[in-house]
């Protein structure tokens, strides 16, 4: 099975080739615990478990790492404004160490019931601050740092290539930036380790050979890489936005510090838009999957609907979008749930699929190979067999529902028993009406063998 992937290092699909035979080191930067993740962030998340669901399905052993971001992580890319869980303690009333936690469980039960495969490894910033120190320790005698009145600065004049990533004009932002750097050199220079405020006492620092401080949000990420997956891995992921700034960020470090580029490949998933807006905790309010679930949406067809576009093109959400998604998974669920026992794969039909989502995880034209295999004159029971193996990539859990047991309101039963009562008299128009009405209340009424059922239609 081979994978090609689009890698934003060097702008190209590229064919997948492990560091190690059979085996994937994996990197996804996790959320910053501050507040709840709304939908668009989920979105990512969703794309990498299909990424490690299809190299699984290719035989490898993925090592996936996600990080927790705790600490460190300002309201400003510019290493400006506040901490943003200080920022979040001082929003809920509860200590940034509370919120931490509050959110991460949060987090972790919105990938549950979005079934994501929870990652290997687990590693929260703060857990981690004697390896960012060392590391910026290390970057400090290769001689990329310089410290200021409010912290110890990466020089970022002094790496040839930085930026690569992003594609980057550093020169041009250097000569036509209006913004106020502060006393950083460059305007992409960035901070290393910030010094806590004089006279206050922040909830979250610990002491450094600079300073009493907390380490920037940068340095989190590619000093718990390292420590899980060696100073050169796989596949590193994460939303188009890190790419500017905390990716570019990421691979100055690595290349200071290890003389690498970090990851093999870059991977970026892109936004959920709504009316025209990316959506974005900043902006004020945002959907969570909460949200979804207190309106009576299935968690899975959202899901279904990420499923619908191409990890790499932004996706228009609105609701229409998302009923739509609930009756395309319900239809699929029918389907494969009636189909009974299970026979041998098709795997004519699951090598059409696996190409699809090899191609750069295309899941939108993976789901036209499902939905064209649901139609196709085969036995039932191995078209069963052939999509519950595609759901292994698609993350649907097809294999898992049942129907849900409907319950009929004690109205409409009513209804029913009197029109049985109306029929046996041969009272045929009252009989009639009563079957109108209950059609009209959304239920469907058979009469046969067993009796009269009523369910909703």
């Amino acid at each position: 099975m081979k994978i090609e992937l689009y890698d934003t290092y060097t702008r190209s699909l590229r064919e997948f080739k492990p560091l190690k035979p059979g085996q994937v080191g994996m990197y996804a930067c996790g959320p910053t615990v501050y507040d709840y993740a709304h939908i668009g962030n989920l979105r990512t998340y969703v794309f990498e478990d299909v990424l490690r669901r299809t190299l699984e399905m290719a035989g490898y052993t993925v090592n996936h790492v996600v990080n927790i971001t705790d600490v460190g992580h300002l309201t400003s890319d510019a290493d400006t404004g506040e901490d943003k869980m200080e920022k979040g303690a001082q929003r809920t009333g509860k200590s940034a160490w509370e919120i931490a936690e509050l959110y991460t469980q949060a987090f972790k039960t919105d990938l549950q019931l979005l079934n994501i495969l929870e990652p290997v490894t687990w590693c929260r910033a703060t857990d981690h601050i004697a390896e960012q120190i060392q590391d910026i320790q290390t970057i400090e005698s290769a001689g990329y740092t310089y410290i200021t009145s409010d912290g110890v600065y990466f020089d970022t004049s002094k790496l040839e290539h930085y930026g690569r990533l992003a594609r980057l004009d550093a020169e041009g932002l250097k000569s036509g930036s209006r913004v106020e750097h502060g006393e950083k050199r460059n305007a992409t220079d960035f901070a290393l380790w910030k010094f806590s405020p004089q006279n206050q006492k922040r909830q979250m620092e610990w002491d450094s050979p600079w300073g009493v401080g907390f380490p920037g949000w940068h340095i989190e990420c590619s000093a718990m890489s390292v420590k899980f997956l060696g100073h050169l891995f796989d596949i590193h992921c994460g939303g188009k936005d890190h790419i500017p700034v905390h990716h570019s960020n990421e691979i100055a470090q690595s290349e200071a510090c290890h003389g690498t580029h970090l990851a093999n490949y870059w991977l970026h998933g892109y936004f959920l838009e709504t009316d025209q807006d990316k959506m974005s905790k900043s902006a004020g309010e945002f959907l969570r999957l909460q949200t979804l679930l207190d309106k009576g949406y299935d968690p899975l067809a959202y899901r279904y609907l990420c499923l619908t576009a191409h990890y790499r093109s932004d996706l228009k959400f609105t609701w229409e979008s998302l009923d739509s998604a609930v009756t395309a998974l319900n239809r699929l669920r029918a389907c494969v749930h009636g189909w009974g026992a299970v026979d041998k794969v098709d795997s004519d039909w699951l090598s059409r699929f696996q190409q699809e989502v090899a191609r750069d995880l295309n899941t939108s034209k993976a789901l036209a190979i499902v939905w064209g295999l649901v139609k196709e004159p085969l036995p039932d029971q191995v078209k069963k067999a052939t999509i519950l193996a595609m759901d292994q990539v698609l993350g649907l859990d097809l294999a898992n529902w049942i129907p849900q047991r409907q319950e009929v309101p004690d109205a409409v039963l009513q209804m029913a028993e009197e029109r049985k009562i109306a029929r046996k008299n041969k009272e045929w128009a009252r009989a009639d009406a009563l079957r109108n009405q209950i059609i009209e209340l959304g239920y469907e009424i058979e009469d046969g063998p067993e009796g009269t059922q009523v369910k909703r239609a």
